[in-house]
């Protein structure tokens, strides 16, 4: 290294021109180089997600996450799996070997989760997503002296003009609870009618239901049928 330092101090005219070569490249090769400021990282990898209501992390562990992982282990194009078990929720994440196609995989372990029929009862669907992390570029805080309902609904207005700025690609609202209602019978009404919670459960789960009911074809068209009985409010 000291030989060729000594051999460009000697040889200026060599050394300039070797700085104008590097100066002119970098000049030329700037108007072809990708830039973004904010930009999406690809990630190979496939996360899945199980919500276990009301279980401890050891619950959640046992009865969920090793049993997504014996069923997914050995799977061709999988690198490493790791999981967490937190309080009503597994989180499991396969990293993918790189260059395989993560869609086609993806849906492969999809197919093997789904199929899975040892879950606790108290468990919810599985959702399996492929993992992308996206820049957070603004965060906008509301607030004001309403109850949360008024919040979560002044929430999606914003977020619904957000998105139709053209310069804006994804807006999500966090922290908004969903809809729930609770109905509450006492103990003295279920001993009255011979009833128990979980028969009350059921005959909810059986008629707030929007159910299909086929099609008619007729001279005029198609009909589609179906029977709308989903309850949203309280009444």
């Amino acid at each position: 290294m000291s030989r060729l330092i000594e051999w460009f101090g000697h040889n200026p005219v060599a050394a300039n021109l070797l700085m104008w070569i590097l100066v002119v490249g970098g000049l030329l090769a700037l108007p072809r180089t990708h830039q973004e400021e904010f930009p999406n990282l690809e990630v190979d990898a496939v996360r899945i997600s199980v919500p276990y209501l009301g279980a401890a992390p050891t619950e959640v562990e046992s009865g969920v996450c090793i049993r997504i992982e014996e069923a997914i282990q050995g799977t061709e194009g999988i690198d490493k799996i790791t999981s967490s078990a937190s309080e009503g929720f597994c989180t499991v994440t396969a990293e993918l070997v790189e260059g395989v196609d993560k869609t086609k995989l993806s849906n492969d372990i999809k197919s093997k989760v789904d199929a899975i029929d040892s879950f606790p009862a108290e468990t919810e669907k599985p959702v399996t997503a492929e993992v992308t992390y996206v820049a957070t570029v603004l965060q906008v805080a509301l607030s004001g002296d309403a109850d949360e309902r008024t919040l979560k609904l002044l929430g999606q207005q914003l977020r619904d003009d957000l998105v139709a700025l053209p310069a804006v690609s994804q807006v999500d609202l966090l922290f908004a609870r969903p809809y729930e209602i609770s109905i509450e019978v006492s103990e003295q009404t279920l001993r009255r009618y011979g009833l128990t919670l979980a028969a009350v459960g059921r005959a909810i789960e059986q008629t707030s239901l929007d159910i299909p009911g086929g099609s008619l074809k007729t001279e005029g068209g198609e009909i589609l049928l179906r029977t709308r009985g989903q309850a949203y409010v309280g009444r």
